[in-house]
């Protein structure tokens, strides 16, 4: 029988791209999406891994069953590490993912240095109630102007290190190949493997 797990996001890219990276374990997923009465949970802790926790707690007690969420943020040097915690309402509590990447274009429109990197800190609540972490890095750099139209928020203007193309112009497996996310997943892979 597959080990279940629920997935604490209703971002469809997200589930999307996390179902494709475990697709040939022995697990079933269960989207937030398609549960009776998903719940949402304010992201409002100081960090990725306070975030990526809350959401996960909050889905295992809630449907008691173990729950994996993670918390992604755009670490840009020209802005001390922000948006960081803050990537998703960068541009305002409301904000789209188009003035997001508005914003930042704008923000950067001056700066020489255009260097970043994607974080992303993965936390699985297990059948105990125990944390476990899982990070991943993405470096790279903010282009000019957005380009693409692959992924979702600021896909289009992040260009991984070593690539000319943003993720927006790489199709989902060049992306997954080398994404934060697709780091933080590997170790949490590496954990299920341990267990299953």
């Amino acid at each position: 029988m597959a080990f279940r797990f629920l997935l604490a996001t209703r971002n469809p890219g997200k589930v999307e791209e996390i179902r494709a990276l475990l697709s040939d374990l022995d697990v079933e997923i269960l989207a937030a999406d398609t549960l009776d009465e998903p719940i949402d949970v304010e992201e409002d802790a100081e960090t990725l891994r306070g975030n990526a926790e809350k959401k996960a707690r909050a889905y295992a007690d809630r449907f008691d069953l173990p729950a994996l969420a993670d918390d992604t943020g755009l670490e840009v040097d020209a802005l001390n590490g922000g948006p960081g915690v803050h990537t998703a309402r960068f541009a305002g509590p409301d904000a789209t993912a188009a003035d997001n990447t508005a914003k930042m274009l704008t923000e950067l429109s001056t700066v020489d240095d255009r260097s970043a990197r994607f974080r992303t800190v993965a936390c699985f609540i297990d059948e105990k109630g125990t944390p476990h972490y899982f990070d991943g890095v993405c470096e790279g750099e903010i282009a000019e102007a957005p380009r693409g139209d692959q992924g979702f928020g600021y896909d289009p203007i992040f260009v991984p290190e070593a690539h000319e193309q943003t993720f927006a112009e790489m199709d989902a497996g060049a992306k997954n190949a080398i994404s934060h996310r697709k780091k933080a997943m590997h170790a949490f892979r590496h954990f299920l493997e341990q267990r299953l």
